[in-house]
C-alpha cells in the first residue's frame, strides 16, 4: 500500500524506455505515486529485448529481462498504440487525470504523435512535461540522438578516463543513463513541488549530457583554470593515497583499496606486512604518500595477490582501511553488506517467478520504499487503468482491442 508514502497523489504518465526515463519514473513509483507505463505493441519498451520472433514470443521472452523487470517496478503498465488517432485520444485522456508526463523519446518523436507540451496543456493546463533527450530539446546537438554510451562522450569523460599514456577510454557503464535518471527524479519532484505550491504546470527540458558533466567537472574546471584538461590518473585519487585495484589471487579477482586518512596508514601497513612504511615519518601524511605512491602501491600489488579478495578484504577492513571487493553483478545479491543491509527483498512475477529485487536506496520516515507489484506485462494493466481511471466500460475496452488500439502481445513487423 501507498497510503504513508509521500507522493501517493501524484499520478504520472511514463512514455519512457530503455533505463534513463524508467529510472526516474520508478523512484516516482517507489515513493507512491501512481505511474501509468504507456508502451505499444509495435514498439514496446527495447529492454525487453530486442528478437521479437515468433519463437521468442511463443517463449515470451519478452517478459523475462532483468533489466526491465528490475527498473519497472511498481508501476501500471498498457499497451496503446499512439499512431492511431483512438491511441492518441486515450494517451491524452489520461494526461487530462495526470500530474505529470515523463518521456525520453528522441527530439521531435513526441511532436510527430501529437503529444507535444502545448497538446498536453491545452487538455491539462497545470501538467508538467518532463523530457529527458540526450543533448537537449533545443541547441546544435538537439537533432542527435543518444544512448548512455554516446553521452558519455558528449560529456567528455573518456578524455579523463584511464592512465597516464592510454587513449581516451571508456567506462562502459552507460553513466548517462543513470545520470540522466537521477537528475530526472530530482527535477520532477521539484516541478511537483511548485505545482503544489502554486497550481502551475511546467515544461522540464533536462538534457541527459549535462547529467553527466558533473561526474567530469574536475576536468572542466582545469580546462577553464588552466586552458588544458587535468592529466589522466588512472585509478589514483587526488586527495586519498594510496588509492587504487590491485589483483588477488584468483583469477579476475580485484580488491579496492583507499587510504581515505593519514590515521589509517598505519593499519595498513601492518596488514601487508611492511613496518618499514609505517615507520617512515614522510609517509605519515597524504602528501608524502603521493611522492612514493608507485612503490606503495607495489607493495600492496605484492601482498594481494597471496590472497583471495573477500580474505585481503576482511583483513583491511578489520584493521580500519576502506577495502572492497570488485564483484561482478551475479554476486552482488549474495554480497554480505548488501544483505546486511536487507538491500535486496524477493518478488514473485509472472512468467520468471521469485527474484531478488534492490530495495530504495532512500527511506522515507525511516523506512525504504515499500516493493507493491513486480514489473507489469505488456498491456497487464489495459483493462483496470483504462476502466478505473477513464471509466471505459468492457465492451469499449474489447472494441479498442479488436480494433489493435491496445493489446498485450508485441506485434512481429512485416
Amino acid at each position: 500500500m501507498n497510503e504513508n508514502l509521500p507522493l501517493r497523489d501524484v499520478r504520472i504518465v511514463d512514455l519512457t524506455m530503455g533505463w534513463a526515463g524508467p529510472l526516474a519514473s520508478r523512484h516516482m513509483a517507489d515513493m507512491g505515486a501512481e505511474v501509468i507505463k504507456i508502451e505499444a505493441c509495435s514498439h514496446p519498451d527495447w529492454w525487453r529485448g530486442y528478437d521479437h520472433s515468433s519463437e521468442t514470443l511463443a517463449a515470451r521472452e519478452h517478459e523475462k529481462i532483468p533489466s526491465f523487470n528490475m527498473i519497472n517496478r511498481n508501476k501500471l503498465g498498457v499497451a496503446i498504440d499512439l499512431t492511431q488517432a483512438d491511441g492518441r485520444d486515450l494517451a491524452l485522456r489520461l494526461v487530462e487525470r495526470a500530474d505529470a508526463v515523463i518521456e525520453n523519446q528522441a527530439t521531435g518523436v513526441m511532436d510527430k504523435l501529437g503529444l507535444s507540451y502545448e497538446e498536453l496543456r491545452a487538455v491539462n493546463p497545470e501538467i508538467i512535461m518532463l523530457s529527458l533527450p540526450a543533448f537537449g530539446a533545443e541547441g546544435p546537438w538537439s537533432g542527435y540522438r543518444g544512448y548512455g554510451s554516446t553521452v558519455e562522450h558528449g560529456a567528455g569523460l573518456p578524455h579523463l578516463t584511464g592512465g597516464p599514456d592510454d587513449p581516451p577510454m571508456m567506462t562502459h557503464v552507460a553513466y548517462g543513463d543513470a545520470c540522466g535518471g537521477m537528475n530526472a527524479a530530482a527535477a520532477l519532484l521539484v516541478g511537483l513541488f511548485h505545482r503544489k505550491r502554486t497550481g502551475q504546470g511546467q515544461r522540464i527540458d533536462l538534457s541527459q549530457v549535462e547529467g553527466v558533466l558533473q561526474q567530469g567537472v574536475h576536468g572542466t574546471i582545469a580546462q577553464g583554470l588552466n586552458g588544458a584538461p587535468p592529466p589522466r590518473t588512472g585509478n589514483r585519487h587526488p586527495v586519498f593515497t594510496p588509492h587504487g585495484v590491485f589483483a588477488c589471487a584468483e583469477p579476475d579477482n580485484w580488491l579496492v583499496v583507499a587510504v581515505t586518512g593519514d590515521e589509517q596508514w598505519p593499519g595498513l601497513c601492518q596488514v601487508i606486512g611492511r613496518a618499514d612504511l609505517g615507520a617512515d615519518p614522510a609517509l605519515s601524511s597524504a602528501e608524502g604518500r603521493r611522492d612514493q605512491e608507485d612503490e606503495i602501491e607495489a607493495a600492496i600489488a605484492v601482498w594481494a595477490k597471496t590472497l583471495a579478495g573477500d580474505a585481503a578484504m576482511q583483513a583491511l577492513q578489520d584493521a580500519g582501511v576502506a577495502a572492497g571487493v570488485a564483484r561482478r553483478p551475479s554476486e552482488l545479491s549474495q554480497d554480505p553488506a548488501y544483505q546486511a543491509r536487507g538491500f535486496w527483498r524477493d518478488m514473485d512475477r509472472e512468467v520468471v517467478g521469485v527474484k531478488p529485487q534492490p530495495q530504495t536506496p532512500w527511506r522515507f520516515n525511516g523506512e525504504r520504499g515499500p516493493l507493491r507489484r513486480p514489473s507489469p506485462l505488456l498491456g497487464e494493466h489495459n483493462g483496470e487503468v483504462l476502466g478505473r481511471v477513464l471509466g471505459l466500460t468492457a465492451d469499449e475496452i474489447a472494441a479498442l482491442e479488436g480494433a489493435g488500439i491496445i493489446g498485450d502481445k508485441p506485434v512481429i513487423p512485416a
